[in-house]
């Protein structure tokens, strides 16, 4: 069953280690949309300073992660803890900007099996454990100020989720949060506003996780009296239990027929109508004025296969446009491959070979119900949203002790 509801005006990894030195140190602004260039591409990546090695063996000895006070100003952390992957994102402050210093992401597969069990396994906990102790010293090395670690559709769906995050916080000194698919959605969008088109009346941005895919249809209202452009708007959200790892487990994902994969498709589009999304879209992307939006692993995989890159590259994958009939064709090709040519494609792997097919099919599902002509690339999302979020409150916050500051002077003179 689908879950979604209209919205308001509220702003909003490849293989194991996929995010290497030179991918992950990146300057990003808060709430300043860009345009298109004619590169096809988003903001360039700041010059590198990050120094992550993404293996437990990179010379970090802190036990496990104490949020530090002192020495640490403008460093945050963000870590996304999925069905599949576990990722982490540590940013230090520029104002209301941030550039990222270090990265970390690893295919965990945390929710394997929880569709037929709806339970986590001990395998997939121990294996998500490791991965979480190396985020735990890069953000005890960092001297993180402030962070937050969200659990989405394999913690919100297992009946021992929440003894897992327990055990995590334990063993690694952690804490989780088990966010609703409402607020996954809205720091989805929050993550890469500035890659929306400003020349589009409507902008879908997709999420296609391991467990669920999130669904947000951005409106970008008329200007105001004086002209000015407003900021997008979330108008309608949803959210179905249909992810690349739930799907792969039921239908089998390392070998697709095209008969399978049109059952897949049908299946998906099925769970999409329960949504009840506003007709306006259907008729807005029809009319070729609007533009999907992926910030998910299946878009960046598209991507980086049909730039035909031996190595993933995020400078190269991020802002990307890609035009919907070479995404299908993609598709098709990986669709018609053998599990073991899928998984030399340097862009797959074979963690992720079995499971990318099943994410083409809900891109399709998506496609046939809202027709575009292109799709923007992310390599952005929760975490990205997620920093925005703390930094901001930040921001917030210091703008009011500087308020009441500036009364208590004013009173203080009038005495």
């Amino acid at each position: 069953m689908s879950e979604g509801r209209r919205g308001g005006a509220q702003r909003p990894g490849l293989g194991d280690n996929r995010e290497t030195p030179g991918q992950s140190d990146k300057t990003y602004q808060s709430d300043q949309p860009r345009a298109a260039g004619k590169n096809h591409r988003g903001p360039k990546p700041a010059e590198h300073r990050a120094n992550d090695k993404n293996s437990a063996s990179n010379g970090d000895t802190a036990p496990g992660f104490i949020p530090r006070t002192r020495n640490s100003r403008g460093t945050y952390a963000a870590v996304d803890l999925g069905t599949n992957n576990c990722r982490l994102l540590i940013a230090s402050t520029r104002g209301r900007d941030f550039r990222v210093v270090d990265a970390f992401s690893r295919i965990v597969r945390l929710g394997e099996g929880v569709s037929r069990t709806g339970a986590l396994s001990e395998g997939a906990m121990l294996r998500t454990i490791e991965a979480l102790r190396i985020c735990s010293r890069k953000m005890a090395r960092r001297n993180v100020k402030r962070y937050r670690c969200i659990a989405t559709q394999a913690c919100r769906s297992a009946s021992n989720g929440e003894a897992f995050l327990a055990r995590v916080k334990e063993e690694t000194g952690i804490e989780f949060e088990v966010i609703s698919p409402q607020e996954e959605a809205h720091l989805a969008v929050a993550g890469c506003t500035d890659l929306i088109d400003p020349a589009a009346r409507a902008a879908l941005i997709f999420d296609i996780g391991g467990g669920s895919t999130e669904v947000s249809f951005l409106r970008r209202p008329s200007p105001d009296d004086r002209g000015q452009a407003k900021p997008v708007e979330i108008a309608e959200w949803f959210s179905m239990p249909n992810g690349v790892v739930s799907l792969s487990e039921r239908w089998d994902g390392r070998d697709i027929t095209r008969e399978t994969y049109e059952k897949i498709v049908t299946a998906v589009m099925e769970d999409i109508r329960k949504a009840n999304i506003s007709p306006d879209f259907e008729e807005i992307f029809r009319l070729g004025q609007g533009h999907l939006l992926g910030t998910s692993g299946t878009a960046t995989s598209l991507a980086g296969v049909h730039l035909e890159l031996t190595r993933y590259r995020r400078d190269a994958v991020d802002g990307l446009w890609l035009a919907v009939s070479d995404a299908r064709e993609i598709s098709e090709r990986l669709r018609a491959m053998s599990f073991d040519e899928r998984g030399a494609e340097p862009c797959i792997g074979m963690e992720r070979a079995d499971l990318v097919v099943c994410g083409c099919a809900i891109l399709e599902a998506l496609l046939r119900i809202w027709p575009a002509n292109r799709i923007r690339v992310a390599d952005r999302g929760l975490r990205e949203g997620i920093l925005t979020g703390l930094i901001e409150e930040d921001l917030r916050k210091r703008r009011r002790r500087k308020r009441l500051s500036k009364r208590r002077r004013k009173r203080g003179k009038s005495v």
